[in-house]
């Protein structure tokens, strides 16, 4: 819970949840934390052909040859940026020195940094020490935050999402199936061959030895949370506020017994939700792989087989994609309008296999289109089938079993058989009875458990049901209202659909991990007990308190009652739906309940929407009366750099520890090894690691991952992450570590930074900084309103990288050691202590290493961590509009003079410039800042002229080269001993003559089409050939005329 003075600051958000601390530490990926689009890497890096244009064609192509520079600097600007990130994925990066922090220091105490700078960053010296202070220092707790000048009486409150936002599995079903795993790999056994007791000792086993990698990935990412508040979901207080959720809602009609189908994972050995279904569409015949089988499995397929009549004079034949439950059906279908099969009406048919007779029945919900128009009624495996069965009365017959295997109701023949190969079997059969029809390729949606990857089996269950419509009702006015904004608000769509649509939540799960289910079975010795007559339920928290209710509701003794506890346990987001009030201590009316509750805001995935965010909304609004927080903000998913969801089975799973530190490709392998693949999927997750990782990952650290992740566009589409993207952004680090080391020398050991309001500089450089960072305060301060964080991690990269580093401090270099460096230096320190405050909660480590070496302004924070963040009211008197529009003038200058360096390979050559202006207010801003003109230009003697027709100065002057700028304004070079004429043409010749290829390959394209055939598109098509003929051949001319000048 942070202060809202500190929002910004600490909320950059890592995805992790500090109550989830028990996981599978494999599939801790790096989308858990928040991850948004590519940073925008714009650097002003034209390099165009450069020379003086030939008058003749001018007014024809001027508007085209603008238009072919701007692409050409968009594709420079582009190829630059890639080069920074990697030029193809796979290929060798090059090690970088590891520096390591080695002075003595008491974990909790601050670090030293009296000590100078290393030479260049690196991520291993400057995130020591710094966390521990943090923690120690208490900088993270409300109550610390609440101390600080800048705090104000408004709260800000958020709690971590659970960590399953990567799409793997969650707490149950992760630490069930890593167990179990490891337990069958190493012991052969399973679960049940264990025991429950001692099932549950090997998990607390391994939450022990496991359970707190969650929490040092979070430490090791900087993660500003109040760690004195930590929950974990099956501690003693958490597990009460669950079991008291669950009584509330029992005794207020929500929650209740049914005998249902529910959706059954045989992987598992457990119930799932409707919306942990994921169903997959099928045009054909399509192999999948099926957890239990060592061969791949066929679906989409219909086959057909005939049930005789009673008598054997007649048959009906039917169509299924399941003809393994055959062995359970108790009725044939067809619909009653269906004439084909009228005569059939109220006959009985002869089951082969069971011997049974079956009627053949009536309804409207048969489809006659569907395969022979008659189905069979299987209304224990099948959903609509059941619905069918209730209506007409049939009885329900259960001939799978929870392991999936086919149960004795099928038959001693095929008792025990797996379902898949009951299949073949029961087909084989039919084909012996000569009743097998045939098969075909069929189209069907395939319901696959997303956790599991099991074919989903429907099986009729006694189970606990939330009944959901009046919560979800309430749900839907909340954002109807205005009450809960969910952003993006396209995600409102979704919302509305779902919870307009939703089904009863079945909530019990036959696990062993888990907060087991407090409902109590109350049975009297004479009771006869059935699956469709279970007894006497009681919801209490303990054994004699449901003794004491049920002996109240049934009028008998304590004594005469048999208790007996519900061994399933909950759905694991039934606790998750909790966790924003329950971790502040419900159902007491603790203080940090009311402190912190309702939470200001919730960030998570956008797959979770349905999982977590829609329950907390129900769950909170039914239980406390109030919605859980005000705003729900969703990012994207994040997938591997090929667009694949992380998955350990495919090899792309990234830790961000691995990233972070760097890990070599033997250690992932090892990795891969600890993990619970089988053979399978071992070969195929190695492959991956091969090719994506053939040299291990780099270290990249944790500032350049949290930044790289943060400056990804959250609200848009599923993000493809990069390894090399990271290491791009450590190269930004050590920009940030050279620009600061260089301020630090400039400012030198006898400077006192001047109150930032009183910094009013008049040098028109010094201005024109200082208004840039007006500027990109107010651009962070408009993102984060927005969530629209990448933005605001553009605007820091482009500020540092173009403004202070590329511009400011290159300009400012010949003035610091001279009588005007005073005010250079105060633009120098405000930029750097600035910014390194803007760049805190994307980079906290680097930020505080640096910001701690910066001499100290009056009334300084002790760390840059409880600093005041930068908002526009602190820069606000930095406006200077006047010197930016001038400024922007004079670069477009340096750009045109820069560029004829580049084109004419002048290195250290200072060559003499003529410029030419016809407007006195271009003049004036040339005038303005001509020491940063002729600095950034790497001019030699500088000449400034006003003509009122710039375009006949200079007039053909031999040995100078010529660029345009704009319309009003020219640039002269005297190029006359820096250029070899006859050595440059040399040069030229080959590119001429690829220049005239492309002249002649291009000119035929449309000459012989016919007009009927040229397509808008195709006239667009033709219309960009022809302006880039008429560029290329104007590039070809000004190379000419401009070594022309060479030759007279």
């Amino acid at each position: 819970m942070k202060r809202r003075s500190q929002e910004r600051r600490q909320g950059t958000p890592e995805k992790e949840d500090q109550g989830r601390s028990v996981q599978n530490p494999y599939t801790e990926q790096v989308s858990t934390f928040l991850s948004h689009t590519m940073l925008r890497l714009l650097l002003d890096t034209s390099h165009n052909a450069a020379g003086r244009l030939p008058r003749r064609g001018i007014a024809n192509i001027t508007e085209r040859i603008k238009r072919d520079e701007r692409r050409q600097k968009q594709r420079v600007q582009q190829e630059e940026g890639a080069a920074r990130v990697s030029k193809a994925k796979g290929q060798r990066w090059k090690e970088k020195e590891v520096i390591k922090y080695e002075i003595s220091t008491v974990p909790g105490n601050k670090k030293d940094t009296t000590c100078p700078l290393p030479s260049s960053y690196s991520p291993r010296y400057v995130e020591a020490a710094w966390y521990a202070w943090w923690v120690k220092q208490g900088f993270f707790k409300p109550e610390y935050q609440s101390r600080l000048p800048q705090s104000t009486p408004e709260v800000f409150s958020l709690c971590i999402p659970p960590p399953n936002v990567t799409g793997s599995l969650h707490l149950g079903h992760a630490l069930t199936a890593v167990v179990e795993k490891k337990l069958f790999k190493e012991q052969r056994l399973s679960r049940h061959d264990l025991g429950r007791e001692e099932f549950l000792k090997a998990i607390w086993k391994w939450k022990e030895e496991k359970g707190d990698r969650i929490y040092h990935q979070l430490k090791s990412l900087g993660a500003s949370l109040d760690w004195d508040r930590a929950c974990f979901t099956m501690d003693e207080g958490f597990s009460r506020a669950v079991a008291e959720a669950f009584i509330h809602l029992y005794e207020d009609g929500l929650v209740s017994r049914r005998r249902r189908l529910v959706n059954w994972s045989c992987a598992l050995r457990s119930a799932i939700s409707d919306i942990e279904v994921e169903n997959r569409q099928m045009t054909g015949k399509t192999y999948l792989t099926v957890p239990g089988y060592d061969r791949k499995v066929p679906f989409g397929l219909l086959f057909s087989f005939a049930y005789p009549t009673e008598g054997g004079n007649d048959e009906i034949t039917v169509a299924t994609t399941r003809p393994e439950t055959m062995l359970g059906d108790t009725a044939v279908a067809v619909h009653p309008d269906d004439k084909r099969y009228q005569k059939f009406h109220g006959k009985n048919l002869f089951h082969p296999f069971t011997g049974r007779l079956i009627p053949v029945v009536t309804h409207s919900l048969v489809n006659p289109e569907f395969g022979t128009g008659a189905v069979k009624i299987t209304p224990a495996h099948s959903l609509v089938d059941f619905e069918m069965a209730k209506d007409l009365a049939l009885p329900l017959v259960s001939v799978i079993g929870e392991d999936g295997t086919m149960t004795q109701a099928s038959g001693d023949w095929i008792q025990g058989v797996k379902r898949f190969d009951a299949r073949e079997k029961v087909v084989a059969g039919l084909k012996e009875k000569k009743l097998y029809r045939g098969e075909s390729e069929h189209s069907m949606v395939l319901p696959v458990c997303s956790r599991s990857g099991d074919v989903i089996e429907h099986l009729l269950k006694n189970q606990w049901f939330v009944n959901c419509e009046k919560m979800a009702q309430s749900a839907l006015k909340a954002v109807d209202s205005g009450q809960l904004q969910i952003i993006p608000s396209y995600h409102k769509k979704n919302w509305t659909n779902w919870l307009s649509n939703i089904s009863d939540w079945c909530v019990s799960r036959q696990l062993w991990w888990g907060h087991q289910i407090p409902a109590y079975l109350v049975t009297l010795p004479e009771m006869q007990i059935t699956s469709e007559n279970e007894g006497f339920w009681v919801a209490a928290h303990t054994e004699e308190e449901a003794r004491k209710k049920a002996a109240k509701s049934l009028g008998k003794a304590e004594r005469e009652l048999i208790v007996k506890r519900d061994e399933d346990v909950l759905d694991t987001w039934f606790s998750s739906a909790l966790f924003p009030f329950a971790m502040l201590g419900w159902p007491e009316n603790t203080r940090d309940m009311k402190e912190f509750y309702p939470n200001s805001l919730l960030e998570t995935g956008s797959d979770l929407l349905f999982f977590w965010v829609a329950r907390m909304v129900m769950l909170g609004e039914q239980l406390t009366g109030q919605l859980p927080f005000k705003e729900v903000f969703l990012h994207s998913m994040v997938r591997d750099a090929h667009g694949r969801k992380m998955s350990k089975s495919l090899g792309n799973v990234l830790d961000p520890l691995d990233v972070m530190t760097g890990i070599s490709l033997e250690q992932l392998r090892e990795k891969l090894k600890e993990g619970n693949l089988d053979p399978r999927e071992f070969k195929v997750a190695e492959a991956g690691l091969l090719k994506d990782y053939p040299n291990g990952i780099p270290e990249c650290g944790t500032d350049a991952l949290r930044f790289a992740l943060c400056s990804h566009r959250v609200q848009g589409d599923d993000i493809n992450l990069d390894v090399a993207s990271v290491l791009s952004i450590r190269h930004f680090c050590n920009k940030i570590w050279n620009g600061v080391k260089f301020t630090l020398t400039a400012l030198g050991e006898d400077f006192t930074p001047l109150p930032k309001d009183q910094l009013r500089p008049h040098a028109p450089i010094d201005r024109w900084l200082l208004d840039r960072l007006r500027q990109t305060t107010e651009e962070c301060e408009r993102k984060f309103q927005t969530f629209e964080i990448h933005g605001a991690a553009g605007a820091i990269h482009s500020f540092w990288l173009q403004s202070y580093c590329d511009i400011y401090v290159e300009a400012v270099k010949p003035i610091l050691n001279g009588p005007d460096a005073a005010d250079a230096k105060q633009v120098l320190y405000w930029g750097a202590e600035n910014m390194l405050r803007l760049l805190a909660p994307f980079m906290p480590y680097l930020s505080e290493e640096l910001w701690q070496r910066l001499p100290a302004a009056a009334q300084n924070a002790p760390s840059i961590c409880v600093a005041e963040y930068p908002t526009p009211g602190h820069t606000a008197h930095w406006n200077y509009p006047e010197e930016e529009e001038s400024f922007d003038f004079v670069l477009s200058v340096i750009r045109a003079l820069r560029k004829l360096r580049n084109e004419f390979s002048l290195t250290k050559a200072r060559p003499e410039v003529h410029i030419f202006c016809s407007r006195k207010e271009d003049l004036s801003s040339l005038q303005s800042f001509l020491s940063p003109l002729q600095t950034l230009s790497l001019s030699g003697c500088l000449h400034i002229q006003l003509s009122s027709d710039a375009f006949q100065e200079g007039g053909d002057r031999i040995g100078w080269a010529m660029e345009k700028v704009m319309d009003n304004c020219r640039v002269y070079m005297n190029l006359q001993g820096f250029v070899d004429p006859q050595s440059e043409l040399g040069k030229l010749q080959p590119k001429l003559e690829k220049l005239e290829r492309q002249l002649q390959g291009r000119k035929p394209r449309y000459l012989h089409t016919p007009e009927n055939l040229k397509t808008s598109a195709n006239n667009t098509d033709f219309a960009e050939d022809v302006a880039e003929l008429n560029t290329l051949d104007c590039a070809v001319q000004n190379y000419i005329i401009n070594f022309w000048n060479f030759l007279k």
